[in-house]
Parts: structure tokens; C-alpha cells; sequence
């Protein structure tokens, strides 16, 4: 399902897969926004950069966000002065701040068309029980020296018992605004997509970046991770301490006109709201149904909930497009951002944004630029990705321990009583063969698609996701079509096909 982003972009420009080795000073794993920001900033510094992707720019997260930029992340400032103080809640809310006008920066200084406009953006729950975590929430933010707001009239459709107001916040066209980074530095930085990074190693003070799939090597001084859910193991151990969520958005044509303003409920299930141009249009974007990716779901409970919820408030309303995405998230709720492993200088890391990519990408691309260029950033050490602070999150730990396990040991050997013939078409399931587990995809004329369903990262135990038609890790996120071909990371290996004639 294509997003409204990629359905209103035509400036998408082809580069070559890697052909040949090469060496450059800094070679950057991952074209989203993240990536293609830190190759931003480095070339104006001088710097020879290499980007490699397995997909296209901004093709996966980047590419099916929101597109809001904000520092305010949900009711979240009065959980980081209660477990990190109010010094480290203050320049996480600055580090942000300075985001959206860096990127305000960006944007006019390079001349980038990309839908870019300053909103308020509102915290709501319609929940009246819940208007003193609000109220908490608001002296939080005042207590940081910042200018937030109460408001309960707020133009919504609906009635809410109050919300956090956060002034001079903005939206943008995600693709628009990662392609016309990419077009003001091409020149002089080297993309490379369709090339899959199989393996990154140290080799005489420089780094060897691997890209098995077209048997070619990146040479470089340094190197930056910007894959979203970084695929090395060991050392970093990432997997240990991040799962992945998947969340669903549609556009609406609500042939109304529409509120001004973002807005995310802190109700749980929780939703958001913000308008975008398509063409002549004003849609109105709707975007919630969140799970962890790998656990059931189904249309009814992801597109037909939002869909629904379109329908109460604009029922002549037309649903245009459908879309997801996956967001990465640490245990204690902030981004990983620094070097990879503290045995390995000049490796650079920057993941677990949460569904806050936008401003975190350019505050983590900031701080691993000047790690480079050997300049104190006066953020870093609340990102720091060496970090070994108590786990805040048991409960979250707990739950990814167990699921790990369950999917790694129990449901390996568990036996499969699913047969063949109640997989319906158009859907997929994991049956026994021989003793052995297959994962079988029927599609709508009855051909066969038959996969092994163990993730090539570290082998958890697949789920199928009727949703996507795809094969879903619960470890850790890794998803893979119905062919075999992986998705998304950790895993970049494709799932082992079998011959359904066998």
C-alpha cells in the first residue's frame, strides 16, 4: 500500500548499485532521513561520503511517516523529569527545539519545496479522568522555562476534556524534503541504492563495509549506521534492549473544510490528526491502530479502526490512501545515539526514534557530525548509545524477554496444527511438513508460495500478517513478503523459498 507521500512525489531519480570497490572518509549505511542528514552536513564540511541503501531514498520509515516535526512526544516530559531530572528533560526539549529550526534552515537556505508549515501541536484526551496527567504534563513543560499552553476547545471535530499545546511546531512533505537534501549534495556524494550492507569489520584503523549482494566493498574512515534497526549483533547488542511497532495511517478526502493544527491523543488507543495537500486537496491524515510488529493483527483491528473513525466524524468522507510503518523503540524510551560500541571509534549509530524521526533525525545527525569533526555537542550525553542506566521500562523488558524466548525456543518446537487446506487464499499460515515448519501464502488464483519461517536474523519463529500479506518477526521486527524477500531490518537476508512442486 503506497502512502500519500510517495503518491505525490514524482521527483524520485535512479542510482546506480554499487559496481566496483571503493574508499571515501565517511561511508553512511541507510538513506532515510537520518542518513541522508548526516551526508547533508558532512558535505558541507568537505567530507567524501558513500550512501548505501537496499531500497530507494527514504523508500521504508522515512517515506510512511506522519511527517510531523515536534518536541512534543506524547505526554512526555513529566516521565522524563521524574526518571531522568529536570537538566536532562530541558535539553531533550531544546535538542528538539533547535531540530525544527535547523530544518527551517535547511529548507530555505537550499531552496527546498517540500509543504513545510508551522502548527500548533496538541496533546488531548477526551478522557476526563485523565485531564490531571494533562494538567501534570503542562506544569512539567513550564517548569523546562517553556511557553506551553492548556487548551480544551481546539477545533477537533469532537469534545475533549483538555490538551498540552506546544506553538511553532511544523509539518512537511517527508520525501520532498529528504529528496531535495539528497539533490542539493549529489553531486558531490555518492549514493548508491539497490546495494545490501552484509557486514561492516575494522581492518588497519580504516572500516570495511561489505555488500555481498553485488560482491563489491566501501572503504572508509568512518562509518554511520543509519539503517533504522541496526542488523550488526555483536558488539552494540541492540536487539537486547529495542523492539520495533507498527502503526497504520490513512489519508481522507472528508469533502469538509479542516481544523489547523497536529494533534495525538494520550488515550489509549491513541490516534493522530494533521492535514495535508494533495493537489487542489486538503486530506485530513489519520494515523493510530499501533501493535508490535509481529503480533496478530488484522484489517478490522489496524485501516478498518481508522477507517471507522473517519466515518463517525465525515460520513461521506473518501478514504485515498492506505499506509504503515514501523518505528523502532528503547526500553527507556530514548533514542540511541553515539558511537555503536565503545570498542569501536569512528562507528556511528543513531536509532530508537520512536515515531519522532523527523526532529530526532536531525538532532542524532548533529551530534554524530560532530563526533566526527571532533566537536563537543552539548546533547550527546543524554542520547549516549553506550549507555548501561537501569532498564526504566521492566514491565516493556519483561514482556520483550518472553516473546523472544517464546518465539526463539517454544514455538520452534511447538507443534503446528494448522493443515493446508484451512489457509483461506489471499492468506498465509505455518503448516508441518515432515516434521519440519513451512510457511505456506495462497494468493487469490490459488498459486503457492512456501518459505522456510524462521528470521534470518537470529531465527525467531515468524507470524503472518493477513494485513501486509507478509511474514513478521515478534522478536524484533524483521518482516519479509510472501515470497521470502526481506523487508525490513535487522534481518537483510531473504527467507529460504521452497519448491512447492517438492
Amino acid at each position: 500500500m503506497d502512502s500519500l507521500w510517495s503518491k505525490s512525489f514524482d521527483g524520485v531519480r535512479n542510482f546506480p548499485r554499487l559496481s566496483q570497490d571503493i574508499c571515501c572518509d565517511v561511508c553512511i549505511v541507510g538513506a532515510g532521513i537520518f542518513g541522508v542528514t548526516c551526508a547533508y552536513y558532512l558535505n558541507l564540511l568537505g567530507f567524501d561520503v558513500v550512501v548505501i541503501d537496499k531500497d530507494d531514498i527514504a523508500g521504508k520509515t522515512t517515506g510512511n511517516t506522519t511527517g510531523k516535526i515536534t518536541s512534543q512526544h506524547g505526554l512526555f516530559y513529566s516521565y522524563l523529569i521524574n526518571n531522568f531530572g529536570h537538566h536532562f528533560a530541558g535539553l531533550y526539549l531544546e535538542a528538539n527545539e533547535s531540530a525544527i529550526t535547523n530544518i527551517k534552515s535547511i529548507i530555505d537556505k537550499e531552496n527546498i519545496s517540500c509543504d513545510f508549515s508551522f502548527e500548533n501541536n496538541f496533546v488531548y484526551t477526551t478522557d476526563f479522568d485523565r485531564l490531571k496527567s494533562i494538567r501534570d504534563e503542562v506544569e512539567a513543560v513550564r517548569s523546562l522555562n517553556f511557553p506551553c499552553e492548556f487548551a480544551s476547545s481546539v477545533g477537533l471535530p469532537f469534545n475533549i476534556a483538555g490538551s498540552v499545546c506546544f506553538k511553532n511546531q511544523a509539518q512537511f512533505h517527508p520525501l520532498k524534503y529528504v529528496w531535495g537534501l539528497c539533490n542539493s549534495i549529489c553531486d558531490s556524494t555518492r549514493f548508491f541504492t539497490h546495494t545490501t550492507v552484509s557486514d561492516v569489520r575494522q581492518d588497519n584503523g580504516s572500516y570495511v563495509v561489505s555488500c555481498d549482494d553485488v560482491g563489491y566493498r566501501v572503504r572508509s574512515k568512518f562509518v554511520i549506521l543509519a539503517c533504522h534497526y541496526p542488523f550488526i549483533n555483536v558488539p552494540g547488542f541492540y536487539f537486547t534492549k529495542m523492539y520495533q511497532s507498527s502503526s497504520y495511517l490513512i489519508a481522507v478526502d472528508t469533502k469538509k473544510s479542516l481544523f489547523d493544527g497536529m494533534f495525538i491523543s494520550a488515550d489509549s488507543p491513541s490516534f493522530s490528526f494533521r492535514t495535508a495537500k494533495f493537489g487542489k486537496k486538503n486530506l485530513l491524515l489519520i494515523g493510530g491502530a499501533e501493535h508490535k510488529t509481529g503480533s496478530y493483527c488484522n484489517y478490522d483491528s489496524t485501516y478498518g479502526v481508522l477507517e471507522n473513525l473517519a466515518k463517525k466524524y465525515y460520513p461521506d468522507c473518501d478514504v485515498l490512501f492506505r499506509w504503515n510503518t514501523r518505528d523502532c523503540v528503547s526500553l527507556d524510551k530514548i533514542p540511541y545515539i553515539g558511537l555503536f560500541a565503545n570498542n569501536l571509534p569512528n562507528f556511528y549509530v543513531g536509532t530508537g526514534f520512536k515515531k519522532w524521526g523527523m526532529s530526532l533525525s536531525n538532532v542524532a545527525a548533529n551530534i554524530v557530525v560532530d563526533m566526527i569533526t571532533g566537536k563537543d555537542n552539548v546533547y550527546s550525553s543524554i542520547f549516549n548509545s553506550s549507555r548501561l542506566n537501569p532498564i526504566k521500562n521492566r514491565d516493556e523488558f519483561k514482556n520483550m524477554v518472553v516473546q523472544s524466548s517464546k518465539s526463539l525456543l517454544i514455538d520452534k518446537i511447538k507443534r503446528s496444527h494448522l493443515h493446508f487446506e484451512d489457509i483461506p487464499l489471499n492468506s498465509g499460515g505455518i503448516v508441518e511438513v515432515n516434521g519440519d515448519k513451512v510457511g505456506f501464502f495462497r494468493d487469490v488464483d490459488d498459486n503457492i508460495f512456501a518459505v522456510s519461517p524462521f528470521c534470518t536474523h537470529l531465527g525467531c519463529l515468524l507470524s503472518w500478517n493477513d494485513v501486509d500479506k507478509t511474514w513478521d518477526c515478534p522478536c524484533h521486527g524483521s518482516r519479509f513478503d510472501y515470497t521470502g524477500k526481506n523487508l525490513y531490518d535487522p534481518a537483510f537476508k531473504d527467507l529460504k523459498v521452497f519448491d512447492v512442486m517438492d
